[in-house]
């Protein structure tokens, strides 16, 4: 196989030889022509081959060894451990970006799918197979669903049911946020949100002609004293705001719902990733605050798959109405295909389960990263919740480096400037999923960032 490749060493670059060379085979691993499986050669043969000394393939492989990327068999040679072309595409994309199928995606909004159990998944779907094809479909959505969505509040998220509020099926979070600037608002009518926030969130009520007034978050989150006068609502993310990764404090929540109630305005809480966080105990939710301002959204997208397609939203029976009554009129609502697989997932206790292998499974992916980032120096933000970790960096240039770095090692960044609301940003950094990827691959593409937010006009030049 390696006969083929076109692997040139250059003496007159800066890199080292074995640098070099170590990344122009991770690049044949990601790219394609070497696949998981594949022999290499040994260092003797390599190495006379390229006309350098042995010392230097053996560096090489020591490298991407320590990486993940390859293993050596007694007696049988060195072998690729990992193909990142081969690996199937994440569950789902970075929140409002396209990745090149190729790259290894460390991009931050993707779920940890390897935590989910093949036989409860499986059971789940033949499950609600098993129902027999509807006529018509509750547009509140299934009522085995919502009872199986309002016991998984209760006991992860503390927050319970009460006549105060409804609960309504969604098919998720941007698409809650279209139902909610439709019924409750006016073309024209002006929402706050985070900035730099979540992009799909601003884009739906862009899309009903709402106003998106921008409001700077800090180190807990949006700024509420810069709430301006006028606005409808506003949307937030207080368990992990996104994409910075501040908790809210309690004070601030406080402060949150106290405007709320003065200004006569209505909350949306995403808690799109609430379920998941460390070393910390939780914070209220805001719906548990003030279930009489605030409307609830929640998605299985981040703790299961966003194959089921389904979200919930937990609201004053009033605002819930006003949803019902628009979908009504417009013949919309979400799928049942999904929520009976939830209600079926749910049964037996297999989400709680499935929960607990998550939150698991997740803490070693986060000390890997955050290892890996601060050896090197790196700060890193939003790190007590979520999947996700930030890395600021010193400007927009440096930034854009990093990322087009990254995309020539074989690697998917995200960085902060399309998360912005507002021309003028406050925020420069790069975000880092790490729930998506297998880990073999996680542990060579957060090593290839470290070295990318370190020296990115090295690898770039």
């Amino acid at each position: 196989m390696l006969d083929d490749l076109p692997l040139q060493l250059d003496r007159d670059l800066p890199q080292p030889l074995a640098a070099q060379l170590a990344d122009q085979l991770r690049h044949a691993a990601t790219t394609g022509p070497l696949r998981g499986g594949d022999r290499l050669p040994s260092t003797r043969v390599l190495a006379h081959r390229l006309g350098v000394s042995r010392t230097v393939v053996a560096a090489a492989y020591d490298q991407l060894h320590a990486e993940g990327w390859i293993s050596g068999k007694r007696g049988s040679g060195t072998y690729l451990t990992t193909a990142p072309a081969a690996v199937p595409a994440p569950a789902t994309a970075p929140r409002g970006a396209d990745t090149a199928p190729h790259l290894l995606d460390l991009a931050p909004g993707a779920p940890c799918v390897e935590a989910i159990d093949p036989a409860a998944w499986r059971r789940a779907w033949r499950a609600a197979a098993d129902h027999a094809p509807l006529v018509r479909k509750d547009r509140a959505g299934e009522p085995e669903f919502r009872t199986a969505v309002t016991e998984h509040l209760l006991r992860h998220r503390g927050l319970g049911a009460s006549t105060a509020t409804t609960l309504l099926a969604t098919a998720g979070t941007s698409s809650a946020v279209g139902e909610l600037a439709a019924a409750l608002l006016r073309r024209g009518d002006a929402v706050a949100m985070e900035d730099p926030g979540y992009q799909r969130a601003a884009g739906a009520f862009s899309a009903a002609g709402i106003d998106v007034v921008p409001v700077p978050v800090d180190a807990h989150g949006l700024r509420v004293d810069l709430l301006p006068a006028g606005i409808k609502a506003v949307y937030c993310t207080p368990a992990h705001q996104f994409p910075l990764g501040a908790r809210m404090p309690a004070a601030r929540r406080v402060e949150l719902i106290e405007h709320a109630r003065r200004s006569g305005i209505v909350v949306i809480e995403d808690d799109y990733d609430g379920e998941l966080r460390y070393d910390t105990a939780p914070l209220p939710l805001l719906a548990t605050m003030a279930p009489d301002v605030v409307v609830h959204l929640g998605t299985t997208s981040k703790i299961l798959s966003p194959s089921l397609g389904v979200g919930w939203l937990l609201a004053a029976p009033e605002i819930a109405d006003a949803v019902l009554a628009h979908r009504e009129r417009t013949g919309t609502g979400p799928s049942p295909a999904g929520q009976r697989v939830l209600v079926a997932f749910a049964a037996h206790g297999d989400l709680s389960r499935h929960l607990r292998r998550l939150r698991r499974a997740l803490p070693p992916r986060r000390a890997l990263v955050v290892t890996e980032l601060r050896r090197r120096g790196l700060d890193v933000i939003g790190d007590d919740a979520g999947s996700h970790v930030v890395v600021p960096v010193d400007s927009a240039e440096t930034e854009q480096r990093v990322i087009a770095t990254g995309h020539l090692r074989g690697i998917a960044l995200d960085g902060l400037a399309r998360h912005h609301l507002r021309p003028c940003r406050d925020h420069f950094g790069v975000a880092l999923g790490y729930a998506a990827l297998a880990w073999p691959d996680l542990v060579a593409a957060v090593a290839i960032a470290a070295e990318c937010l370190t020296r990115p006009v090295a690898w770039s030049a």
